[in-house]
């Protein structure tokens, strides 16, 4: 690899690093319309037109206002426990496909990190040691209800996480590959050869699980008992203040943002959209079909991530002994026999 090519990853990084930002930022706005929408109110409508400035307004806040760390804490690990949050929310990306090849002064910059042999574990390894950020700050605060969050933060994560694991088991033996690369150009266009590429009509049972488990891995509602005000105050982040309190609520919206990503990947076609070979038949330049592409994987992202605002104001939170036996009783039983209904299938039906 020379020296442009480190540079152009290099630039690559820094623009998805941004582009997370931007995004769990102003989603921080959408989730606030959203529910006002659901509630007939406004919603923020005070900085700038239609309140656009609101996040801009928060992030000032959260850096101006007064940091405290509580005298019996463990000050160290108070400090690591949101660093290590928004660390691996943000590295989750670098193996995520945002687009085909775009050839800029004849030379072709490819739209992904590093396209890994194995970056379905990758993600699976980044999504474990998430939750070490907020089991780490729940312990360091000294809070009996921090603990008690981060506890429950833990569980939750290690319980569905088998349940997803599994879930993408069935998949991988669909598409007989963990580069998420070549996962998304196996889904190339909308149809072919009498049936549709995109895995989630190949894998809608395994995509179920994934996107109900996604929502425990990401702490949201109706999953959301690591910081169950009614219960725990705040819960694992009672104790933060200032802008590590921020690292920790950004954490949430970056993890939704890749979340969506990974799953708009796996199941929907990622860069793909319907009719893009038309285009190429039609003489369109590539670049143009890479770009509409990386629109087509930014609605889809932006479909899934409304979706995670409107389950929030929708469904009331589960207790957590019924979070549990969701993820214990069923999720985990059905992902089994969604892998033998797979493996049969392949054997039996598919030649």
């Amino acid at each position: 690899m020379g020296t442009t090519d480190i540079l152009v990853k290099f630039a690559l990084i820094v623009v998805i690093f941004l582009i997370s930002l931007l995004i769990a930022m102003y989603s921080t706005y959408a989730e606030r319309k959203i529910a006002a929408f659901m509630q007939d109110r406004v919603g923020p409508n005070r900085a700038g037109p239609f309140g656009i400035l609101q996040p801009l307004a928060d992030g000032a806040k959260m850096f101006m206002k007064e940091e405290i760390i509580p005298a019996n804490s463990n000050k160290f690990l108070f400090i690591v426990g949101p660093s290590l949050a928004i660390m691996t929310a943000c590295i989750g990306s670098a193996v995520i496909p945002w687009g085909q090849t775009l050839v800029i002064g004849g030379h072709p910059i490819d739209l992904q990190v590093t396209d890994i042999n194995v970056g379905v574990l990758y993600i699976f390894g980044v999504v474990s040691l998430g939750v070490y950020g907020i089991m780490i700050g729940g312990w360091a605060s000294n809070n009996k209800y921090s603990l008690l969050g981060a506890i429950r933060a833990a569980s939750q994560n290690i319980s569905y996480e088998i349940a997803m694991g599994l879930s993408i088991i069935a998949l991988l033996m669909t598409t007989g590959t963990l580069s998420l690369g070549k996962i998304a150009a196996d889904q190339h266009g909308f149809w072919s050869h009498g049936w549709f590429t995109w895995n989630v009509f190949k894998q809608p049972l395994g995509f179920l699980i994934f996107i109900v488990c996604a929502f425990a891995e990401t702490n949201r509602a109706p999953f959301d008992l690591p910081e169950c005000e009614t219960e725990l105050v705040g819960g694992y982040h009672t104790e933060y203040s200032s802008m590590k309190l921020g690292f920790y609520l950004f954490a949430e919206y970056i993890n939704m943002f890749v979340s969506s990503a990974v799953m708009a990947t796996l199941y929907f076609g990622g860069y793909n959209f319907p009719g893009m070979h038309y285009l190429a038949d039609a003489g369109v330049a590539q670049n143009w079909i890479t770009i509409i592409g990386v629109i087509a994987l930014f609605a889809k992202i932006f479909f899934f991530i409304f979706f995670f605002m409107w389950v929030r104001w929708t469904l009331p939170r589960f207790r957590y002994d019924q979070l549990m036996d969701l993820g214990w009783k069923s999720l985990i039983p059905l992902a089994i026999a969604n892998i033998v209904i797979t493996g049969v299938v392949m054997n039996y039906f598919i030649k």
